[in-house]
């Protein structure tokens, strides 16, 4: 017989999602900030992805990757920034509990891709810098859609073990979850049963899915260093690096705040640093990868300019 007090997940119809005030005027100074940095997010990726498809100049792997990750990002922010501009603007700020879910398994799923897919960006940078000769050969339009077939099937499948056995542990109410989405390490801090395994698993899980793509970048990037020092033209050592500092940046961006969220003992959890982490490696970081991308990046530049003057020409 169930315990007085507590209630199976089955009966919960929804969650309380308490976000970051409870205070009128913060929350709409919020929702005014975060209203602009979603719009601004999604053109500056939609910029990007633009570009790519209109320039020829830029229908390269490097590319092709680079507006996988501008799509993830996308998708990324849609999954929780909508949901916490509503809960600011309507005071209620609850969310159904297959809403929950669905958001919960949708994170995840564009979150591992983001992870997999820097991953397989300093794999491409290697062999464009180690092996340029056999580049093409190495990094063709099949092994392309391979790798990204591959990294949504992992995806889709660690989310999947995420989602199951966090949401079907037993929940006590109030059922008020102190974050503004429906993360893994905030809804585990409602459950009335003993999470020792899924804090074990999680830890696997991240050690996979982190740790794992991490030590790939940093065993492609030691060996791109490696190969630049070796370059004898400065001017050709000062090009490679620059093709590397931009996802250098957004790995660091990316990875930190992912880290110390999913490989820390559920004791340090903080939930107020917490919504600052999600919101950095989920909100801040889509932000800011097309300005890097564009800013620190003369091929995009170039193609901006030359749709701009093709327009301007057919007009």
């Amino acid at each position: 017989m169930q315990s007085f007090g507590k209630e199976n997940h089955t009966s919960v119809s929804e969650f309380i999602l308490l976000g970051f005030s409870s205070e009128p005027q913060v929350r709409m100074a919020l929702f005014i900030f975060f209203l602009l940095l979603y719009l601004t997010t999604l053109v500056g990726n939609g910029l990007i992805i633009t570009l790519i498809f209109l320039d020829s100049h830029l229908h390269t792997p490097m590319y092709f990757f680079l507006s996988v990750l501008s799509l993830v990002d996308m998708s990324y922010v849609t999954t929780t920034v909508p949901q916490m501009l509503v809960n600011m603007w309507y005071p209620r700020r609850t969310i159904s509990w297959d809403a929950c879910v669905a958001q919960m398994f949708i994170f995840l799923v564009l979150g591992i891709a983001e992870c997999i897919l820097y991953a397989i960006m300093a794999y491409d940078r290697y062999i464009a810098i180690c092996f340029p000769l056999h580049y093409s050969l190495f990094m063709s339009r099949t092994v392309c859609i391979k790798m990204v077939t591959v990294c949504w099937s992992i995806s889709i499948t660690g989310a999947l073990i995420y989602t199951v056995f966090t949401m079907r542990l037993p929940y006590c109410g109030p059922y008020k979850i102190n974050h503004f989405f429906c993360e893994v390490p905030a809804v585990l801090k409602l459950a009335c049963v003993d999470t020792f395994f899924n804090d074990q698993l999680n830890f696997t899980l991240a050690f996979i899915l982190l740790l794992v793509p991490l030590s790939l970048i940093l065993a492609s990037y030691v060996c791109i260093f490696a190969s630049i020092l070796r370059i004898h033209s400065s001017k050709g050592r000062l090009k490679s690096f620059s093709t590397c500092a931009s996802h250098i940046t957004v790995v660091t961006m990316f990875y930190g705040p992912a880290m110390i969220m999913y490989m820390r003992p559920s004791s340090w959890c903080d939930p107020e640093r917490d919504k600052k982490l999600a919101l950095f490696y989920n909100v801040i970081s889509a932000f800011l990868n097309p300005i890097i991308y564009s800013l620190r990046n003369k091929d995009v530049k170039g193609a901006f300019l030359r749709v701009l003057g093709n327009r301007g020409t057919a007009s």
